[in-house]
């Protein structure tokens, strides 16, 4: 007869980048249930719109991750932007574009790297944190930093890349395009690999929409969602189609990400081709006065953008809806009926970012 106990998971682990506490109810080594606690790194980021103003307050959007810091501070500018009619320079759009998908590139070659960690492949996450490095030196020679860019304003961008620039970072792009074919053929072609991917964690097509699972997790499951289609920045220029899968097990998660890595070089390559030439900026007049909501496609998935403004320079209110938050669900019904020795990898699967979550 199997003997019911509770095991807890986090918030300080080996395989986990930051805090999250997981009660796991195992049965022998089976988990019959996931019960989550988060809230260990709540910084109150959005009761800061009361102490900064809605200029100042692009940067501490930016500060929700350092991962998808970019993407943060652009999300947040989109909406204001809109709130104020705003229309941004064409060659700034195309710059957003460019650093989102470097953003999306080196989120995704640090999830492929805690990956292998998670399953003990030590020379396949050197390897995948080799290549981002060659990202985050792009980052550092076109914003002046690695991890907090600060290049995003409202009414356009603070820099600009050249036509050397450009030029420079498409030979970067094409050795990391060489590099990642070489460490894909592992994480989708080695037996020891798949043993630990293969068949783990199925989510379902249905169980994905049911459960309001988003990014490269949901679209791993089957479904062909992605917001970047929505035509914000340059996108309505790009050509590309979401990428899928329809197998919804970790193996299939993984494949959608490498792809997506091809794909996000593949569209730097078509931006830097069609960029105008042009300014960066427009000037700013007013104070904003409304509300909108604004979605975008993080490298985890849909990221939503709530502000609200009275007519002075202090906004009522800012409400972030991240990704990780919207995939928690969907984790914790693959984590039923799993293996206890597979949850660190189940968990990774979303590639969780409990700052963005916590704020």
């Amino acid at each position: 007869m199997s003997t019911r106990s509770i095991v807890p998971f986090g918030p300080q682990h080996p395989v986990l980048p930051e805090p999250i506490h997981l009660d796991l109810v195992l049965e022998d080594e089976k988990v019959v249930e996931a019960v989550p606690s988060i809230g260990f790194v709540h910084r109150g980021l959005e009761k800061l719109v009361e102490k900064k103003d809605f200029q100042e307050y692009v940067y501490v959007a930016e500060r929700i991750c350092g991962i998808c810091s970019f993407m943060h501070g652009m999300g947040y500018c989109e909406a204001v932007e809109h709130i104020m009619g705003i229309e941004i320079p064409p060659r700034a759009k195309y710059l957003r574009t460019i650093w989102c998908e470097m953003s999306r590139i080196h989120s995704h070659m640090l999830w492929l790297g805690l990956l292998a960690d998670a399953f003990g492949f030590e020379s396949l996450f050197m390897q995948s944190w080799r290549i981002r490095e060659k990202i985050l030196d792009m980052f550092e020679y076109s914003t002046g930093g690695r991890v907090i860019f600060s290049v995003n304003k409202i009414g356009g961008q603070r820099k600009d890349m050249d036509g050397d620039m450009l030029k420079q970072f498409m030979e970067v792009l094409s050795g990391i395009e060489a590099e990642t074919k070489v460490i894909a053929k592992t994480f989708l072609g080695d037996k020891a690999v798949n043993s630990r991917l293969r068949g783990v964690g199925f989510l379902t097509k249905q169980q994905a929409h049911d459960l309001g699972a988003v990014g490269p997790f949901m679209r791993a499951s089957g479904i062909a969602l992605d917001n970047r289609k929505l035509g914000y920045a340059a996108y309505p220029d790009i050509d590309f189609e979401p990428v899928t899968s329809e197998i919804g097990d970790c193996y299939a998660r993984c494949d959608v990400r490498i792809r997506e890595i091809f794909q996000s070089i593949d569209i730097i390559r078509q931006a830097a081709a069609k960029i105008p030439e042009g300014e960066v900026a427009v000037p700013v007049k007013g104070l904003p006065d409304g509300e909108y909501m604004m979605r975008v496609e993080q490298p985890r998935g849909e990221a939503i953008y709530y502000v609200k403004a009275n007519g002075t320079k202090f906004l009522d209110r800012v409400r972030v809806r991240t990704p990780t938050f919207a995939n928690l669900p969907g984790m914790l019904e693959t984590l039923k009926g799993c293996d206890f020795a597979d949850v660190p990898i189940l968990i990774l699967t979303i590639d969780p970012c409990i700052s963005c979550t916590e704020r």
